[in-house]
Formats: structure tokens, sequence, C-alpha cells
């Protein structure tokens, strides 16, 4: 599932005080674990795994990021893609 000679990084769910993970902090999550551009990573579905995957479906509606699989089973939500940079 991941990239050719890329290995798939396991990120442990992180809280933000008591509230869940935010998008922003999800594209830095993104950005932490990519290589170049790419990135594939698995996050703990067991806390909110359909709002991470809306957040990544979000994150690419604003141009951030490409999403080239994202799948939810019962224990982890596995994302891969590409990370868009804007030139300013």
């Amino acid at each position: 599932m991941a990239f050719k000679g890329e290995r798939v990084i396991y990120v442990e769910y992180k809280m933000k005080g008591d509230g869940p993970m935010d998008k922003n902090q999800l594209l830095m999550e993104f950005n932490h674990v990519s290589r170049g551009n790419f990135f594939s990573i698995e996050i703990p579905s067991n806390m909110h795994g359909e709002s991470i995957e809306q957040m990544a479906r979000e994150l690419e509606k604003e141009g951030k990021i490409k999403i080239r699989e994202c799948v939810q089973n019962e224990t982890v939500v596995y994302v891969q893609g590409i990370i868009k940079y804007s030139a300013t």
C-alpha cells in the first residue's frame, strides 16, 4: 500500500487538550511523515476515524493535498497522497 521504497508511518492519535485532532493538526502530521511531497500514514481509527477521513477530504477540496488512497477499517485509517505546495 505504500509508495515504492517508502515505509508506512504509524502515528498515535494526538489529542489537543480535550478536543479531537483538527484538520490543521492533520496537515501537520502529513507534512511530518512526508518524503518530499509524498506521504502515507496510518492513524488509529478507534477515535474519530470517520472525522479523520472527512478532514482529509476537506484538505483535498481546499487544494492542500491530493489523496491517492483513503481506507478505513476497524483499527486504522490509512491515507496516502501528495502534499501540494504553492509558489508565492
